[in-house]
């Protein structure tokens, strides 16, 4: 059996404003024509299939058509819910759909597997929704934490297990230990560490599909997350676009490639001053990416994005990030009972406010003269 583990798709998020479903809706074409050219039996795709509870209606209409996409392939598709989804929407749905796809949101429904069979006999797939502690302690008293419900869903599946038999798989979106988050971008589902759930849990499992985590990565040969299909932060710029193939055999796991997934436009951090940013060569290949920016000028320059952007159309970040450091510790008192005439008073006031930068050459030629016409005209009155 050929099975796609895919996930954290996040339909209708946007990139620093900027709309993604297009690039998204190519990216998702790419992995049905390689569930089809690898003969794919079943997809799994492990929660966060939307960005938000309330998707819009171009949302569904691209989950719909890459659903119908995958299920004409002739493969099995089974989703779950994540943290960003609406399980009740997602559940909602579910009825709608076509024979052959299969979505779980319901978690005391969790311990009843899709059975797929192959030429070795039938395999398990028990789809886990992600599992927020406070709406799932009505069902299981005395759960607190995310790890605790994990453990307790893998504890029913388990006891499903023993009695059916078979190759067992499962789906479940949650932030295990080992593995490390993009910073600002995964919605955090931790409280102070307690929620981190341990990859233990899962042990004994034929294959783990894990979701929530955007970047690729091993726990161990048979749990894995990977990733998202789209880049949706420049923090993870470097991280591979794909899907994980797996195979399995009689005895259980046989086999696991990684399938790369196009980068519709890659993503660049780039760093200078806001003169080198805009002029050096060294930056052409930026012109076609999209583009984080940290100019290192000292002092904050006029309307930097605007600037930018005619040289990066697809600049979507500036920060300023000044390379020299104040060495004047000076209170602005201070630095005002220094200031021997108006000209110096003007240089410590601008000084103060531009992180220890003074007057230019022009700057303090234009102060000479506007201090000198005030006192001109003082003198006159």
């Amino acid at each position: 059996m050929r099975i796609l583990h895919t996930s954290d798709w996040h339909i209708g998020r946007t990139f620093h404003g900027n709309a993604t479903l297009p690039a998204l809706r190519d990216v998702l074409q790419t992995l049905v024509a390689q569930v089809r050219e690898h003969e794919v039996d079943v997809v799994l795709v492990s929660g966060d299939v939307f960005d938000s509870a309330a998707p819009a209606p171009d949302c569904y209409t691209l989950l719909t058509d890459t659903l119908a996409g995958l299920r004409e392939t002739g493969a099995h598709v089974i989703v779950t819910s994540g943290n960003h989804d609406s399980a009740a929407r997602l559940g909602f749905q579910a009825k709608l759909l076509r024979d052959g796809i299969h979505v779980r949101t319901d978690p005391a429904a969790l311990a009843t597997p899709i059975t797929i069979a192959d030429a070795h006999g039938p395999v398990h797939v028990y789809g886990i929704p992600y599992l927020e502690p406070t709406l799932v302690r009505r069902l299981w008293p005395g759960v607190r934490t995310q790890a605790q419900a994990v453990g307790h869903a893998m504890h029913m599946v388990r006891t499903d297990a023993a009695v059916r038999g078979g190759r067992t798989i499962v789906m479940s979106h949650c932030f295990t230990s080992g593995v490390a988050a993009t910073p600002h971008l995964e919605r955090d589902i931790q409280q102070g560490g307690l929620d981190i759930v341990p990859a233990a849990v899962f042990d004994g499992i034929d294959y783990v599909a894990l979701g929530h985590i955007h970047g690729r990565s091993t726990l161990s040969e048979a749990v894995r997350y990977a990733g998202a299909p789209l880049h949706y932060s420049f923090g993870e710029r470097d991280k591979p676009r794909g899907s994980w193939l797996v195979e399995l055999d009689a005895e259980g796991l046989a086999d696991v490639q990684w399938l790369p997934l196009p980068v519709p436009r890659a993503l660049q951090a780039i760093e200078g001053t806001l003169d080198e940013l805009l002029t050096d060569p060294r930056f052409d290949d930026a012109q076609d990416a999209w583009v984080s920016a940290r100019y290192t000028d000292t002092a904050a320059q006029v309307d930097p994005m605007r600037r930018l952007q005619q040289r990066f159309p697809f600049c979507a970040e500036v920060r300023h990030a000044p390379a020299a450091t104040v060495t004047d510790t000076r209170t602005f008192t201070a630095r005002v009972g220094a200031a021997g005439n108006d000209a110096q008073l003007v240089d410590a006031f601008l000084a103060h406010v531009r992180g220890g930068e003074g007057a230019t050459d022009l700057e303090a030629e234009l102060i000479r003269d506007v201090v000198g016409e005030r006192v001109a005209a003082q003198a006159s009155a």
